[in-house]
Protein backbone atom coordinates (compact mmCIF):
# COMPACT_ATOMS: atom_id res chain seq x y z
CA UNK A 1 0.00 0.00 0.00
CA UNK A 2 1.43 3.20 -0.67
CA UNK A 3 2.00 6.22 1.85
CA UNK A 4 0.48 9.62 0.91
CA UNK A 5 4.06 10.56 0.57
CA UNK A 6 4.48 7.98 -2.42
CA UNK A 7 0.95 8.98 -3.63
CA UNK A 8 1.99 12.44 -4.21
CA UNK A 9 5.07 12.01 -6.44
CA UNK A 10 3.23 9.56 -8.44
CA UNK A 11 2.25 10.66 -11.36
CA UNK A 12 -1.81 10.81 -12.69
CA UNK A 13 -1.46 8.64 -15.82
CA UNK A 14 -4.87 9.22 -18.14
CA UNK A 15 -6.30 7.76 -21.29
CA UNK A 16 -4.40 9.49 -24.69
CA UNK A 17 -6.59 11.60 -26.04
CA UNK A 18 -7.73 10.68 -29.76
CA UNK A 19 -5.98 14.22 -30.86
CA UNK A 20 -2.76 13.45 -29.93
CA UNK A 21 -2.73 10.55 -32.47
CA UNK A 22 -1.74 7.67 -30.06
CA UNK A 23 -3.14 4.57 -29.31
CA UNK A 24 -3.90 4.00 -25.62
CA UNK A 25 -0.99 1.73 -24.08
CA UNK A 26 2.05 3.78 -25.65
CA UNK A 27 2.70 6.46 -23.70
CA UNK A 28 1.05 7.87 -20.56
CA UNK A 29 -1.01 10.55 -20.70
CA UNK A 30 0.19 13.20 -17.75
CA UNK A 31 -2.38 15.35 -16.35
CA UNK A 32 0.22 17.98 -14.90
CA UNK A 33 3.68 16.69 -16.24
CA UNK A 34 5.12 19.65 -13.91
CA UNK A 35 4.62 18.37 -10.81
CA UNK A 36 6.42 15.13 -11.49
CA UNK A 37 9.11 14.08 -8.37
CA UNK A 38 12.52 14.10 -10.35
CA UNK A 39 12.92 10.67 -9.83
CA UNK A 40 10.10 9.52 -11.28
CA UNK A 41 10.38 12.15 -14.50
CA UNK A 42 14.05 10.12 -15.05
CA UNK A 43 12.28 6.87 -15.79
CA UNK A 44 9.19 8.34 -17.66
CA UNK A 45 12.00 10.42 -19.63
CA UNK A 46 13.15 7.16 -21.41
CA UNK A 47 9.93 5.94 -22.51
CA UNK A 48 9.22 9.46 -24.10
CA UNK A 49 12.34 9.85 -26.17
CA UNK A 50 12.24 6.49 -27.32
CA UNK A 51 9.06 7.48 -28.63
CA UNK A 52 10.09 10.85 -30.00
CA UNK A 53 12.67 9.15 -31.43
CA UNK A 54 10.05 7.75 -34.35
CA UNK A 55 7.50 10.78 -34.69
CA UNK A 56 6.86 13.14 -37.51
CA UNK A 57 8.48 16.31 -36.01
CA UNK A 58 5.37 19.05 -36.80
CA UNK A 59 2.92 16.33 -35.81
CA UNK A 60 0.51 16.08 -32.91
CA UNK A 61 1.92 13.76 -31.07
CA UNK A 62 5.23 15.08 -31.47
CA UNK A 63 4.47 17.56 -29.73
CA UNK A 64 2.82 16.23 -26.86
CA UNK A 65 5.75 14.05 -26.06
CA UNK A 66 8.03 17.07 -26.38
CA UNK A 67 6.55 19.52 -24.56
CA UNK A 68 5.49 16.35 -21.79
CA UNK A 69 9.34 16.40 -21.71
CA UNK A 70 9.87 19.64 -20.85
CA UNK A 71 7.45 20.17 -18.60
CA UNK A 72 9.06 17.08 -16.94
CA UNK A 73 12.60 18.51 -16.73
CA UNK A 74 12.00 21.69 -15.70
CA UNK A 75 12.95 21.15 -12.24
CA UNK A 76 16.50 20.71 -13.95
CA UNK A 77 16.39 24.17 -14.97
CA UNK A 78 15.72 25.44 -11.16
CA UNK A 79 18.33 23.31 -9.90
CA UNK A 80 21.32 24.87 -12.16
CA UNK A 81 19.90 28.30 -11.86
CA UNK A 82 20.28 28.65 -8.17
CA UNK A 83 24.12 28.34 -8.75
CA UNK A 84 23.91 32.02 -10.75
CA UNK A 85 21.32 33.40 -8.02
CA UNK A 86 24.16 35.23 -6.56
CA UNK A 87 26.15 35.84 -9.53
CA UNK A 88 25.84 39.57 -11.62
CA UNK A 89 23.10 41.81 -12.23
CA UNK A 90 20.62 39.15 -13.63
CA UNK A 91 17.00 38.91 -13.01
CA UNK A 92 16.19 35.49 -11.29
CA UNK A 93 12.92 35.08 -14.20
CA UNK A 94 15.83 36.23 -16.61
CA UNK A 95 17.80 33.18 -15.96
CA UNK A 96 15.51 30.37 -15.71
CA UNK A 97 13.88 31.59 -18.87
CA UNK A 98 17.32 31.21 -20.31
CA UNK A 99 17.97 27.94 -18.48
CA UNK A 100 14.76 26.45 -19.96
CA UNK A 101 16.57 27.84 -23.85
CA UNK A 102 19.42 25.43 -22.43
CA UNK A 103 16.84 22.98 -21.36
CA UNK A 104 14.77 22.91 -24.69
CA UNK A 105 18.00 22.64 -27.06
CA UNK A 106 18.89 19.74 -24.89
CA UNK A 107 15.86 17.74 -25.26
CA UNK A 108 16.11 18.46 -29.14
CA UNK A 109 19.32 17.17 -29.32
CA UNK A 110 19.32 14.41 -26.83
CA UNK A 111 19.36 10.65 -27.80
CA UNK A 112 19.09 7.57 -25.93
CA UNK A 113 21.59 5.72 -28.24
CA UNK A 114 24.06 8.04 -26.16
CA UNK A 115 23.61 5.87 -23.24
CA UNK A 116 23.87 8.46 -20.95
CA UNK A 117 21.12 9.89 -18.38
CA UNK A 118 19.29 12.75 -20.19
CA UNK A 119 20.49 14.59 -16.98
CA UNK A 120 23.74 14.61 -17.26
CA UNK A 121 23.28 15.79 -21.13
CA UNK A 122 20.90 18.04 -19.80
CA UNK A 123 22.90 19.74 -17.26
CA UNK A 124 25.96 21.31 -18.88
CA UNK A 125 23.48 22.33 -22.01
CA UNK A 126 21.62 24.83 -19.01
CA UNK A 127 24.38 25.60 -17.41
CA UNK A 128 26.43 26.46 -20.80
CA UNK A 129 23.23 28.51 -22.03
CA UNK A 130 23.31 30.68 -18.77
CA UNK A 131 26.42 31.52 -18.87
CA UNK A 132 26.25 32.37 -22.27
CA UNK A 133 23.28 34.93 -21.18
CA UNK A 134 26.19 36.65 -18.03
CA UNK A 135 28.95 36.79 -20.52
CA UNK A 136 26.70 38.64 -23.21
CA UNK A 137 24.77 40.55 -21.16
CA UNK A 138 25.78 41.54 -17.99
CA UNK A 139 29.64 43.37 -18.84
CA UNK A 140 29.31 47.16 -18.05
CA UNK A 141 32.14 47.53 -20.51
CA UNK A 142 31.88 45.54 -23.92
CA UNK A 143 35.18 43.26 -24.22
CA UNK A 144 36.15 40.90 -27.25
CA UNK A 145 34.71 37.26 -26.33
CA UNK A 146 38.09 35.41 -25.97
CA UNK A 147 38.77 37.85 -23.06
CA UNK A 148 35.39 37.51 -21.59
CA UNK A 149 36.11 33.59 -21.37
CA UNK A 150 39.81 34.00 -19.95
CA UNK A 151 38.30 36.32 -16.86
CA UNK A 152 36.46 32.93 -15.67
CA UNK A 153 39.39 30.99 -16.55
CA UNK A 154 41.51 33.67 -14.61
CA UNK A 155 38.67 33.16 -11.35
CA UNK A 156 39.10 29.54 -11.04
CA UNK A 157 43.03 29.77 -11.45
CA UNK A 158 43.47 32.81 -9.03
CA UNK A 159 41.26 30.70 -6.42
CA UNK A 160 43.30 27.35 -6.68
CA UNK A 161 46.56 28.99 -6.78
CA UNK A 162 45.85 30.84 -3.48
CA UNK A 163 45.44 27.77 -1.59
CA UNK A 164 48.92 26.19 -2.84
CA UNK A 165 51.16 29.36 -2.27
CA UNK A 166 49.24 30.40 0.78
CA UNK A 167 48.80 34.09 -1.55
CA UNK A 168 47.68 36.13 -4.34
CA UNK A 169 49.45 34.24 -7.79
CA UNK A 170 51.89 36.17 -10.13
CA UNK A 171 51.05 37.13 -13.49
CA UNK A 172 53.81 34.42 -14.39
CA UNK A 173 52.47 31.59 -11.98
CA UNK A 174 48.62 32.18 -13.96
CA UNK A 175 50.22 32.76 -16.86
CA UNK A 176 52.55 28.64 -16.78
CA UNK A 177 48.97 27.51 -14.77
CA UNK A 178 46.29 28.61 -17.68
CA UNK A 179 49.30 28.13 -20.52
CA UNK A 180 48.82 31.06 -22.02
CA UNK A 181 50.91 34.44 -21.95
CA UNK A 182 51.81 36.66 -19.22
CA UNK A 183 50.09 39.36 -21.75
CA UNK A 184 47.69 37.58 -22.32
CA UNK A 185 47.11 37.10 -18.46
CA UNK A 186 47.56 41.27 -18.39
CA UNK A 187 44.94 41.62 -20.67
CA UNK A 188 42.94 39.66 -18.93
CA UNK A 189 42.80 40.74 -15.35
CA UNK A 190 42.22 44.78 -17.03
CA UNK A 191 39.17 43.23 -18.84
CA UNK A 192 37.96 42.27 -15.91
CA UNK A 193 37.63 45.99 -14.80
CA UNK A 194 34.83 46.38 -17.59
CA UNK A 195 32.54 43.54 -16.36
CA UNK A 196 31.20 45.96 -13.57
CA UNK A 197 30.72 49.64 -13.63
CA UNK A 198 30.00 52.00 -10.35
CA UNK A 199 27.53 54.64 -10.36
CA UNK A 200 28.55 58.56 -10.34
CA UNK A 201 25.36 58.86 -8.10
CA UNK A 202 27.22 56.90 -5.36
CA UNK A 203 28.21 58.76 -2.12
CA UNK A 204 31.78 60.13 -2.36
CA UNK A 205 34.12 60.09 0.30
CA UNK A 206 36.17 57.11 1.94
CA UNK A 207 34.15 57.39 4.78
CA UNK A 208 30.94 55.23 5.32
CA UNK A 209 28.41 55.75 3.23
CA UNK A 210 25.54 57.00 5.95
CA UNK A 211 28.38 60.46 6.52
CA UNK A 212 28.91 60.68 2.81
CA UNK A 213 25.11 60.97 1.92
CA UNK A 214 24.49 63.43 5.14
CA UNK A 215 27.44 65.36 3.19
CA UNK A 216 25.37 65.25 -0.15
CA UNK A 217 28.57 64.68 -2.51
CA UNK A 218 28.42 62.38 -4.64
CA UNK A 219 31.28 60.85 -6.47
CA UNK A 220 30.58 62.70 -9.78
CA UNK A 221 31.12 65.86 -7.42
CA UNK A 222 34.95 64.88 -7.38
CA UNK A 223 35.51 63.80 -11.08
CA UNK A 224 36.98 66.40 -13.25
CA UNK A 225 36.03 67.52 -16.58
CA UNK A 226 37.55 68.72 -19.91
CA UNK A 227 38.23 72.52 -18.92
CA UNK A 228 38.47 74.11 -22.76
CA UNK A 229 40.38 77.27 -21.22
CA UNK A 230 43.69 75.04 -21.03
CA UNK A 231 43.93 75.05 -24.75
CA UNK A 232 43.83 79.00 -24.98
CA UNK A 233 46.89 78.48 -22.15
CA UNK A 234 48.42 76.52 -23.74
CA UNK A 235 48.31 78.38 -27.26
CA UNK A 236 49.21 82.01 -25.32
CA UNK A 237 52.01 80.11 -24.17
CA UNK A 238 53.02 78.53 -27.30
CA UNK A 239 52.53 82.12 -28.77
CA UNK A 240 54.59 83.99 -26.14
CA UNK A 241 58.43 83.73 -27.71
CA UNK A 242 56.69 84.10 -31.37
CA UNK A 243 55.28 87.33 -30.04
CA UNK A 244 58.96 88.29 -29.22
CA UNK A 245 60.58 88.13 -32.24
CA UNK A 246 58.12 90.14 -34.02
CA UNK A 247 58.67 93.96 -34.88
CA UNK A 248 57.50 96.74 -32.66
CA UNK A 249 54.60 97.77 -35.54
CA UNK A 250 53.56 94.11 -36.10
CA UNK A 251 53.10 93.75 -31.94
CA UNK A 252 51.18 97.19 -32.23
CA UNK A 253 48.87 95.81 -34.88
CA UNK A 254 47.88 92.72 -33.02
CA UNK A 255 47.08 94.67 -29.75
CA UNK A 256 45.27 97.34 -32.09
CA UNK A 257 43.27 94.56 -33.57
CA UNK A 258 42.67 91.64 -31.10
CA UNK A 259 43.50 93.76 -27.57
CA UNK A 260 41.49 96.46 -28.88
CA UNK A 261 39.34 95.04 -31.39
CA UNK A 262 39.79 97.75 -33.55
CA UNK A 263 38.22 97.78 -37.48
CA UNK A 264 40.42 97.84 -39.99
CA UNK A 265 39.97 101.19 -41.22
CA UNK A 266 40.86 102.47 -37.63
CA UNK A 267 43.96 100.51 -37.27
CA UNK A 268 44.66 102.51 -40.85
CA UNK A 269 44.39 106.00 -39.13
CA UNK A 270 46.08 105.19 -36.05
CA UNK A 271 49.21 104.14 -38.03
CA UNK A 272 48.95 106.24 -40.67
CA UNK A 273 48.73 103.57 -43.93
CA UNK A 274 46.07 102.23 -46.08
CA UNK A 275 43.05 100.18 -44.65
CA UNK A 276 44.37 97.36 -47.90
CA UNK A 277 47.81 97.56 -46.39
CA UNK A 278 46.60 96.85 -42.46
CA UNK A 279 44.71 93.74 -44.22
CA UNK A 280 48.60 92.97 -45.95
CA UNK A 281 49.93 93.42 -42.79
CA UNK A 282 47.46 91.03 -40.40
CA UNK A 283 47.47 88.65 -42.85
CA UNK A 284 51.36 88.27 -43.10
CA UNK A 285 51.29 88.62 -39.42
CA UNK A 286 49.16 85.94 -38.68
CA UNK A 287 51.08 83.78 -41.29
CA UNK A 288 54.12 84.16 -39.86
CA UNK A 289 52.59 83.09 -36.03
CA UNK A 290 50.91 80.34 -38.07
CA UNK A 291 53.88 78.51 -39.01
CA UNK A 292 55.96 79.02 -35.92
CA UNK A 293 52.95 77.12 -33.81
CA UNK A 294 52.58 74.57 -36.35
CA UNK A 295 56.30 74.08 -36.23
CA UNK A 296 56.44 73.81 -32.58
CA UNK A 297 53.65 71.20 -32.09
Amino acid sequence: MMTSTEAERTPELLPVPAEAGMSSGELPWIEDAGSIAPKDARALSKQFFSRLAVLEEGSAEYQYVRNTLIEMNQTLVHFVARRFRNRGNGDTEDIAQVGMVGLIKAIDRFELSREVEFTSFAVPCISGEIKRFFRDTTWAVHVPRRLQELRGALGEAQEQLSVVHNRSPTVAELSEHLRVSEEEVVQGLVAANGYTAGSLDLPAGSGDGLQANKSGRVYADTVGDWDHSMELVEDLESLAPLLGELGDRDRLILELRFGQEMTQDQIAQEIGVSQMHVSRLLNRILATLRTGLLSTG
